[in-house]
């Protein structure tokens, strides 16, 4: 399909004449009366035909030749010129342009157009897929419960409207399979464990770890927490490895008491500075230091195996009344790179921590990754049953099916070569788990046709390829035991048995995926080291406060989707979540520490997404701010009108020239748009961008330009004839029109639940999904079970002829496997 348009010399000629209006123009007379198609031909006629009729077809499109009585017929070419009108991307700025009441009542005529005599097919097609890196780990933990950091160990997918888990992309190579077997290999290690593990030592770097999502336990602070995994059981021994006693004694006049504890149990406790240590310090220099920290190596600790949590930090009290201009070892205000009412006159962590072991191992405890996969007592049941059995019961949730006698048995080789050479049980059932979990019935997803079924035909899925497709939809992992269960039974297919398990997938933690999955690609806000503030122009900016941005959004974004609240609340909610360096970076009083809270934000600038650090990071340059990528941004991730790409060969660059007078990004961009061949897209892209140059490129509010020294003006006049002045006014306009953005996320959603882009026919689909959401005040779960509900989710569509077929595909892969 080429498309719609291009630019023609009557285009261009036009354009030229056109500036952006200063104030709302007025706005032509509507003229356009519901009905028949009359009308809407009167409008095209007006604003269209001139361009796209049957003598000039511009852009290779003659709308003057479709058969307006029967708009269903062409529903792909009036598709994709709804969203260019709705857009206001045509007619092209500097063209007569219609009145937004007309561009409404036509858009409403001719939807109702398309979807009461809909044509297209009911589903389209979804190849078969592997699993995509996040959706491997996820599916690694519920399967055998070992975590793994995904980009650790597989290469980045590729994305596809921002999104990474679109089937046509998820394809393999050999040398990508590797990988995967590699993985699967690690992951058994880790799972199943070993009673005497060699002696092996893990540093924790500070800089990697002090962003860590979980807050310091609570009376602590200038510390750090994560995740270790204990091979055994047994002794550890942990060394601190700088306390920042130095050369100069300051950080040793105070007592500070550090401990360390492990899943919430203090393990060690033990104090350090204070006039004792200080003396020791100026009397025996390095000597006295060093016998400091002799206190804090080789700290031996009794632990089970097992991932747990470790924490290592402080007690202290304060010191001074302030921290506001306190600076630690981390660069960051205030002790751990909060204000805590510490002092920088005591120890601090800088180097790391390092934890060795297990020394003197006593075996393995039951973790939680054995618990999952040792199903059976092998001294009880007998070891080739016990094996047989862990076999199964892994397979059966790994493949997402139940199995059978043949699939045990393809799979016990692998136990049995673990046995070989005097191996152990346990060595036996790590073989099978790596098996298991390389297996393309693992790493694959797949729709089977059924048996004589024509290629050139949908069908329903099964209740087992629903339970999959609803369970990577919610959680990002395959089908839990209920659900799993019921589909086996064929009790899916019950009446209220889908909406059922839904509302209860929604309710378990694992529908966080729907954050940090979907909702944090669709905004394209999950990915904020694109951008690197330039220290020089930003010095307040740190790798802690891109943190916290990121932090804020996910919690924010949670309140509204996991806590089924209306999704409009997403531009217009009046609080946040905010620890106390956020708070102040935005200028919002009473926040104190460093655990993230729901706060009532006091100033209407923040409200919503459009004030949220994260997203005006992500819509900025490292130097500066961007209307255009601000604007693109609203068009795009709000109201579901993407603008096109610049042409080729076009320049872009904003920059100052050498030796210029500073100006405003605002006049820049306004000497970029006077040449003509710009306007026609920045006419359309630049004004809903413009109201937020009230945030500079980091987030914080000004009114004005530093490096300009210039008063900020974010005036503008929308596309569709709206005067608006800042994030304010925009936000209102934005959230006066709900069903739009209900549909844009509605689409993003359904393309994330298909595996799929979407395609022309989906559109009635996604309209009907809204009109029913907008009876329950556009809830989250009713949109998520409105997608569920159709025939896009619960059909597969047709293969395309010239697509190898799905089979095909898993042979060659199991081939590669074996």
């Amino acid at each position: 399909m080429k498309r719609l348009s291009s630019v023609s010399p009557l285009v261009v000629l036009t354009a030229a004449l056109w500036v952006l209006p200063a104030a709302a123009p007025a706005q032509p007379r509507s003229d356009f009366a519901p009905g028949g198609p009359d009308q809407p031909r009167a409008m095209l006629t007006k604003y269209c035909f001139t361009c796209h009729s049957t003598r000039l077809k511009t852009g290779g499109l003659a709308l003057e030749a479709l058969d307006l009585q029967n708009a269903a017929n062409d529903a792909e070419i009036w598709e994709k010129a709804l969203r260019k009108l709705r857009g206001r991307l045509m007619p092209p700025p500097g063209l007569p342009q219609p009145p937004q009441k007309d561009i409404d009542a036509f858009s409403a005529w001719m939807e109702n157009a398309i979807d009461s005599h809909a044509t297209g097919p009911k589903a389209g097609y979804v190849p078969i897929e592997r699993l995509n890196r996040t959706e491997y780990a996820a599916s690694v933990k519920t399967l055998v419960g070992v975590d793994v950091n995904e980009k650790d160990i597989l290469p980045q997918d590729i994305r596809v409207g921002g999104f990474d888990n679109i089937a046509a992309s998820l394809s393999i190579s050999p040398a990508f399979l590797d990988q995967y077997i590699t993985a699967a290999r690690h992951v058994a290690s880790l799972a199943v464990g070993s009673p005497n593990p060699r002696v092996s030592s893990v540093k924790y770097l500070i800089a990697n770890v002090q962003n860590n999502d979980e807050p310091l336990p609570p009376g602590t602070r200038g510390g750090v927490r994560f995740k270790h995994n204990f091979q055994a059981d047994g002794e550890y021994r942990i060394n601190i490895n700088d306390l920042s006693v130095g050369l100069y004694t300051g950080q040793v006049e105070n007592e500070s008491t550090l401990v360390i504890m492990i899943d919430g149990k203090i393990v060690f406790r033990k104090p350090v500075g204070g006039p004792a240590d200080l003396a020791l310090a100026v009397r025996k220099g390095a000597d006295g230091r060093a016998a400091i920290m002799e206190r804090f190596t080789k700290i031996p600790v009794e632990v089970q195996a097992g991932v747990r949590d470790v924490a290592v930090a402080f007690i202290d009290r304060s010191h001074i009344e302030s921290d506001e201009n306190v600076a630690n070892a981390f660069g960051g205000a205030g002790l751990g790179g909060f204000g805590s009412a510490a002092t920088a006159r005591m120890p601090s962590l800088r180097d790391g921590i390092e934890i060795s072991g297990p020394y003197n191992p006593t075996g393995i405890s039951r973790t939680p990754s054995r618990a999952l996969i040792f199903v059976c007592d092998p001294k009880k049941t007998g070891e080739p049953a016990c094996a047989k059995q862990i076999t199964g019961t892994l397979a059966r949730r790994a493949f997402r099916r139940p199995v059978t006698a043949e699939d045990v048995n393809r799979l016990m080789p692998f136990y049995q070569a673990g046995r070989q050479d005097g191996g152990s049980f346990d060595q036996g059932i790590e073989q099978v788990v790596a098996a298991v979990l390389a297996s393309p019935e693992f790493l694959y997803r797949a729709i089977t046709a059924p048996k004589g079924a024509s290629p050139d035909a949908g069908f329903a899925l099964t209740d087992l390829e629903l339970a999959s497709r609803l369970s990577f939809f919610l959680w990002n992992t395959g089908p839990d035991d209920e659900l799993l269960a019921l589909a086996a039974s064929g009790g899916l297919a019950k009446p209220g048995a889908v909406e059922k398990q839904v509302r209860r997938m929604l309710a378990d933690p694992k529908a966080s995926s729907l954050v940090t999955s979907f909702a944090m690609k669709w905004l394209n806000i999950g990915d904020l080291d694109a951008v690197q503030p330039a220290p020089e122009l930003f010095p307040a900016f740190n790798e802690q406060l891109r943190h916290d941005f990121s932090t804020e959004a996910q919690e924010f974004i949670s309140s509204i989707l996991l806590e089924d609240r209306n999704v409009l609340d997403l531009l217009t909610a009046d609080y946040t979540f905010l620890d106390e360096r956020l708070a102040r970076h935005y200028g919002v009083p009473g926040v104190a520490g460093p655990q993230f809270r729901k706060v009532t934000l006091p100033e209407q600038e923040r409200w919503g997404l459009l004030g949220k650090g994260a997203v005006l990071l992500r819509t900025s340059y490292g130097d500066r701010t961007s209307p255009v990528l601000r604007g693109a941004w609203v068009l795009d991730k709000l109201m579901g009108t993407p603008p096109s790409p610049p042409p080729p060969n076009v320049a872009t660059s904003l920059d100052q020239k050498a030796g210029e007078v500073p100006k405003t990004v605002r006049e820049r961009l306004e000497q970029h748009r006077a040449k003509a061949v710009c306007r026609q897209c920045h006419g359309v892209i630049d004004p809903p961008g413009l109201p937020l140059e009230t945030f500079d490129a980091i987030g914080q509010y000004r009114t004005i330009d530093r490096q300009a020294k210039q008063p900020i003006d974010a005036s503008t006049v929308l596309p569709n004839g709206v005067a608006v002045n800042g994030p304010v006014e925009l936000r209102k306009e934005l959230a006066d029109h709900p069903a739009r953005f209900a549909e844009t996320l509605t689409e993003r959603l359904m393309m994330y639940a298909l595996n799929r882009e979407l395609e022309y026919y989906d559109m009635p689909q996604v309209r009907a999904v809204v009109h029913e959401a907008e009876k329950n005040n556009y809830k989250f779960s009713s949109i998520v079970l409105g997608v569920v509900n159709t025939d896009a989710f619960r059909k597969q569509g047709a293969a395309p002829s010239a697509q190898s077929s799905g089979k095909e595909t898993a042979v060659k892969t199991a081939a590669l496997v074996k």
